[in-house]
């Protein structure tokens, strides 16, 4: 009876390959749609920095709130990480809040 299964298992198997069928047509995948850069007055393009929360996220946000700067979205890292740590938080109305924190220790910039 085992021996009739695995007959069976493996003509079934191989008779998959019997119909070969013709590979489909490669799809062409579109780019996804890089944003219009936004330029400056001069008409040059200006740089967008991806938003990175930090490990002094939290004490650059107490710290903005003191110089009344609140936000939705928080401070983000613009440098790399390490002793010294530059931070960006954009305020409810439309400044800029800039914080440099060396090891841990922020002050406005």
């Amino acid at each position: 009876m085992n021996r009739l299964l695995a007959l069976v298992a493996v003509a079934a198997l191989g008779g998959c390959t019997m119909w070969k069928s013709k590979p489909a047509a490669p799809v062409a995948v579109a780019a996804p749609p890089q944003p219009a850069g936004v330029a400056d007055a001069g008409g040059v393009q200006i740089e967008r920095i991806p938003y990175r929360v930090g490990v002094s996220s939290g004490t650059v946000e107490q710290l903005a709130r003191q110089y009344a700067c609140a936000s939705t979205q928080g401070a983000g890292l613009v440098t790399e990480e390490g002793p010294v740590e530059v931070y960006r938080m954009q305020c409810a109305d439309g400044k800029v809040f800039m914080a440099r924190c060396e090891l841990r220790q922020c002050r406005r910039m």
